[in-house]
């Protein structure tokens, strides 16, 4: 992971925010399911990662422009910049927990 000030333009556009759901919030809406989830830093939409067969975190980027995701993942917190490409941390950042 890199340093995310150093090659991430997009932190501006972040904000406080409160995860959605417990879980892929499209996957429990059709009956999906997930290998692991993603929260956007600019609304608090949980999506499922690529690894999953919705690629819902993914989808919320390409429908809305918002580009920075946090794990969702206990114990995780590392960030994704879609625009940018590259995963970072960010000190400080909130850690999310889910059940």
């Amino acid at each position: 992971m890199t340093d995310a000030e150093e090659f991430c333009n997009h932190l501006a556009q972040v904000q406080e925010v409160e995860p959605s759901s417990d879980g892929c919030e499209e996957c429990l809406r059709t009956g999906g399911r997930w290998v692991h989830l993603r929260v956007c830093m600019i609304c608090g939409h949980v999506g499922c990662c690529d690894s999953s067969p919705g690629r819902h975190a993914t989808g919320h980027f390409e429908e809305t422009g918002h580009p920075l995701i946090q794990s969702f993942e206990p114990g995780e917190e590392w960030w994704w910049c879609y625009v940018d490409e590259m995963a970072f941390g960010v000190d400080g950042a909130p850690s999310f927990e889910h059940h």
